[in-house]
C-alpha cells in the first residue's frame, strides 16, 4: 500500500515556489520595519522619567542635595522649560528625518536596497545606542542628545522608501490594500514593542530602554544583508506583471479611467517596455494624485506622531500614571491603529476609493479626538476604548496613504513601466509627511504648557486641514461611482 503525503508536507507543496519567496520577503521587509519603528520609540517612554514629580519618589538616605523639587531629574531636563527641550530633541530627529527623506528615495533608486538598508539600520543601532550611553557615561549636554537624534533621524531615513520598494517589485496590485494594510501593522508593533522593552528599563537604567532596540535594529540589519533578495529575477522567480493568470487583478492597471472599467478587451495586451532609467524629482511630483496626498499625509502624520512622542508623557500627567504605566497604556493607540490600517486597506479594495476611505477616517477621528481629551481619563474602561478607536481613526488613513496609496502612484499607468519610480514617489509622499511628523510634537511642546486642551484643538484643525487636501479626488471618486454603479471597483484616473 502507498503511503500518504504527510499533510505538513501537502500544505507546503500546495504553494508555489514564488509564493514561498514572496511570503518570505514580506515577512523580512516586515520585520525590518519593525525594528526601525521599535528604535525610534524609547525617547517618547522616556521622557516622563527625565523629569519627574520629585515629590513623589523616595529620596535615598545618603543623598546630598540642595533641591528638593528637582533632585531625580536628569540635567538639563530639570528645568522649567524641559518640555520645550523635549520638543527640540523630537524636532532634531524629526527634522532630520523629513530633509533626509526626500534625498532617501533617490538614493533607494540608485543603489543596491539590500546594501542600503543594512547600512542604515546599523548605523540606526548606532546612534540608538549612543543615546542610551549617555546614561553610563554621565552626560548632561543637549548638544550631544540633539547630535544623536539628528542622525539618528538621518539614518532612519533608509529605511521607508527602500522597503516599500522592495515589496513594490515583489507584489503586483491585486488586494494591495488589505495586503499592505496588514504588513503595515509593522509600525504599530515596533511602537509597542518599543514601548515594552523601553518600559522594562525606564525606572532602573533608561540608558537599556534605547541600548537594547539599538542592538536589535543593527541585527536585523545583519540579517538584511545575508537574506534579502531585491527582485524575483534575482532567484528566477516571476514578476508580479506574469501571474495574472494565477492571481486576479494583478495586472489591472492602476488608477485607470473609469470609464474603462469593466469592458473586455479581445485585443492582445500591449507589452509596455520597462524602463530602466529613474524618474526625476520633478517627474514623481506630476504624477497625478501625488502632490494631494502627500500634502493630506503631512497633517495626518502632524496628529499620529504628536501621539507617538507625547501620548505617554499627556497620560502620566493627566491619568497620574508612572512612566511604564504610561507607556503600557499608550500601546492601545497602537492597537487601535494596526486594526485601523487593516480596515482602511479592506474598504479602499472593495470599494475602490483610497482618497474617499482616507478622508471618512479623518472626518469622523476628529470628534473623537475631542472626546477623548473631555472624557477619554474618566475610568480604565474609557480610556481603552478611546484610546484603541482613535488609533484606528489617525493611523488608518496615515498606513493607508505611505504603503497601498504610495505603491499605487509608484507604479501608475501614466509611468509606462517604470518601475523604479517607486522608491521616489514613496520619499516624496513619505518626507512631505514627515514635515507634519516635525511639527506635531514642536506644536504640541510649545502649547502643552497653555493646557492639553489646546494641543486637541490643534491635532483636530490638522484632521481637517488632510481632508480638505483631497476633497478633489474624492469628488473624482464619487463622480466614478455614480457614473458605473455603487458596486464596481476599481481606479480613477487622479
Amino acid at each position: 500500500m502507498k503511503s500518504s503525503l504527510a499533510p505538513g508536507i501537502k500544505l507546503i507543496t500546495t504553494f508555489s515556489r514564488d509564493s514561498w519567496y514572496r511570503g518570505f520577503i514580506l515577512v523580512l521587509t516586515f520585520l525590518f520595519y519593525t525594528a526601525y519603528h521599535l528604535s525610534r520609540k524609547p525617547i517618547s517612554i522616556v521622557k516622563s522619567e527625565l523629569h519627574r514629580n520629585c515629590s513623589t519618589v523616595i529620596r535615598p538616605a545618603d543623598l546630598n542635595i540642595t533641591n528638593n523639587v528637582t533632585w531625580c531629574d536628569w540635567p538639563p531636563f530639570d528645568q522649567d522649560n524641559y518640555q520645550t527641550l523635549f520638543g527640540v530633541l523630537d524636532n532634531c530627529f524629526l527634522v532630520a528625518y523629513a530633509i533626509g527623506m526626500f534625498f532617501s528615495g533617490i538614493f533607494g533608486e540608485r543603489l543596491p536596497l539590500r546594501y542600503y538598508l543594512s547600512f542604515g539600520m546599523l548605523m540606526s543601532g548606532l546612534f540608538t545606542c549612543l543615546f542610551g550611553f549617555g546614561f553610563y557615561w554621565n552626560i548632561h549636554s543637549l548638544g550631544y542628545y540633539a547630535f544623536v537624534q539628528v542622525m539618528n533621524g538621518l539614518m532612519q531615513t533608509t529605511g521607508w522608501p527602500a522597503v516599500v520598494a522592495c515589496v513594490g517589485n515583489w507584489f503586483g496590485k491585486g488586494k494591495r490594500g488589505f495586503i499592505m494594510g496588514v504588513w503595515n501593522s509593522h509600525t504599530s508593533v515596533g511602537n509597542i514593542l518599543g514601548s515594552l522593552i523601553a518600559g522594562v528599563f525606564v525606572s532602573t537604567a533608561w540608558g537599556m530602554s534605547f541600548i537594547v532596540p539599538g542592538i536589535i535594529i543593527a541585527s536585523a540589519g545583519i540579517l538584511c544583508f545575508f537574506f534579502l533578495v531585491e527582485k524575483p529575477e534575482d532567484v528566477n522567480c516571476l514578476s508580479p506583471q506574469h501571474h495574472s493568470g494565477q492571481e486576479s487583478g494583478e495586472t489591472a492597471p492602476l488608477l485607470q479611467d473609469a470609464s474603462n472599467v469593466g469592458a473586455i478587451s479581445t485585443e492582445p495586451e500591449e507589452v509596455v517596455e520597462e524602463h530602466t532609467e529613474a524618474i526625476s524629482f520633478f517627474g514623481a511630483l506630476c504624477i497625478p494624485g501625488v502632490v494631494e496626498f502627500s500634502l493630506c499625509l503631512l497633517f495626518a502624520k502632524l496628529v499620529s506622531y504628536t501621539f507617538l512622542y507625547w501620548l505617554p508623557l499627556y497620560i502620566s500627567n493627566v491619568a497620574h500614571f508612572e512612566a511604564k504605566e504610561a507607556g503600557d497604556m499608550s500601546t492601545l493607540f497602537d492597537v487601535g491603529g494596526i486594526l485601523g490600517g487593516i480596515l482602511a486597506g479592506l474598504v479602499s479594495d472593495y470599494t475602490g476609493g483610497r482618497a474617499t476611505t482616507c478622508c471618512v477616517m479623518l472626518i469622523v477621528a476628529a470628534p473623537m479626538l475631542f472626546l477623548y481629551n473631555d472624557i477619554g481619563q474618566r475610568s480604565l474602561g474609557t480610556t481603552i476604548g478611546m484610546l484603541l478607536l482613535c488609533g484606528g481613526l489617525v493611523n488608518g488613513p496615515y498606513a493607508l496613504i505611505t504603503t497601498a496609496v504610495s505603491a499605487d502612484l509608484g507604479t501608475h499607468e501614466s509611468l509606462r513601466g517604470n518601475a523604479r519610480a517607486l522608491s521616489t514617489v514613496t520619499a516624496i509622499i513619505d518626507g512631505t509627511g514627515s514635515i507634519g511628523a516635525a511639527l506635531g510634537p514642536l506644536l504640541a511642546g510649545v502649547i502643552s504648557p497653555t493646557g492639553w486642551k489646546n494641543v486637541f484643538f490643534m491635532l483636530i484643525s490638522a484632521d481637517v486641514l488632510a481632508c480638505l487636501f483631497l476633497s478633489r479626488l474624492v469628488y473624482k471618486e464619487v463622480q466614478g461611482w455614480c457614473g458605473r454603479g455603487p458596486r464596481a471597483r476599481g481606479f480613477k484616473e487622479f
